[in-house]
This record gives C-alpha cells, structure tokens and sequence, in this order.
C-alpha cells in the first residue's frame, strides 16, 4: 500500500521571545525564515500548507494554502498539527517549524522509513543533543486521540508522541541542524 504524505510548516505561535514579531517573517540572510524552510522542504514534498494564525494574508504570499488553528487563544504545536490532521487528505503530514531553516534535506526520506519499519504512527527528529519533536511525520489516525489529548488540558508535544508509540529518528550534524531562531538576536 503507497502512503500519501502532506506537509505543513507550522507558522502558528505568538513569538513571545521574538517580542511578538511573526517569527516565520522575520529576515534572515535576506529572505524569511519560512521561504528558508520552503526552499528545504520543496525537494522533498510536493503538498505543503502553511498553518498561521496572524498575518495569514502574507502567508498566503507565498503561493502555499494557509489555515489557521481550530482551537482558540494559541495554544502551541500540537494545536496546529490538529487542525492539519483534520484537514488532511493524505494519510500521514509531515510537520516543521517556521523558524529552523537548516534541517535535513533527508527528514521525510527517514522519518517515512522508521514509520514503515517500526510501523508506528509517529516518527519524530532528534539529533545527537536532544529530540526535536516539532520536525514530524504523523499519522491522520491519531486526531481523535489528539483532539481527546488537548481537551484533557495538555500540551506537551513529547508527551502526546510517547503516549502514543512515538519514534524517535537521529539525524547526525552532517545531514542538517535543528537550529531555530527564537529572538531577534539569533538572527545576527
């Protein structure tokens, strides 16, 4: 069986340490930090949406569908990834952050061969340091138990993954960094 696979760049926070600037269009060697991760993930994917709750309009610019979270008052990742999962007409997303223009040219090569291997419903990144859960590739089947997850008041990304038979797939330093741009002085 062929597994359909959509992408969504999660654009949907309110950038508190960015003093509430849309992180997604901030500039960084000349170009937004999303045109950076689109230019990534392109050669990877083919459907990619964009999910942003302010300044959907210049989202939009960009030429990719754009849609807001379902659920009211910012209420992080797991929020975006939801209504992603709702929307979707493929079997599993791929998600990745706005704000993390560097990652591997690999992900979805990898996080898609631990989901077959595995057979698991989620496969997340890590590298050598530490888990980078927003970097993702998740099943539809799980919004039930996602919409259930976030209505029990939690919110915690790898939490939800562990719960739910998460893998974790290490990428090395050489095939990318999961380096993200929370202020404005990361952008230097």
């Amino acid at each position: 069986m062929v597994m359909t696979i959509s992408a969504v760049i999660l654009a949907g926070g309110k950038a508190r340490r960015m003093g509430g600037r849309d992180k997604g269009l901030q500039l960084l060697l000349g170009k937004s930090l999303i045109q950076h991760v689109i230019e990534v993930l392109q050669p990877q994917i083919s459907t990619i949406a964009i999910n942003a709750n302010r300044n959907v309009a210049d989202y939009a610019k960009l030429g990719f569908p754009v849609f807001s979270d379902e659920l009211p008052d910012f209420q992080g990742p797991l929020s975006g990834m939801l209504t992603a999962l709702e929307q979707a007409k493929t079997d599993f997303v791929l998600f990745t952050p706005c704000d993390s223009p560097f990652f591997p040219n690999n992900l979805l090569e990898k996080l898609k061969s631990a989901v077959e291997n595995d057979r698991t419903l989620i496969a997340y990144a890590a590298d050598e340091a530490r888990p980078h859960p927003t970097f993702c590739l998740m099943s539809v089947q799980l919004k039930e138990k996602l919409r259930q997850y976030l209505a029990s008041g939690e919110r915690r990304l790898l939490q939800f993954m562990h719960e739910n038979g998460g893998k974790s797939v290490i990428f090395n330093r050489t095939e990318g960094r999961f380096v993200n741009f929370n202020t404005l002085d990361d952008l230097q």
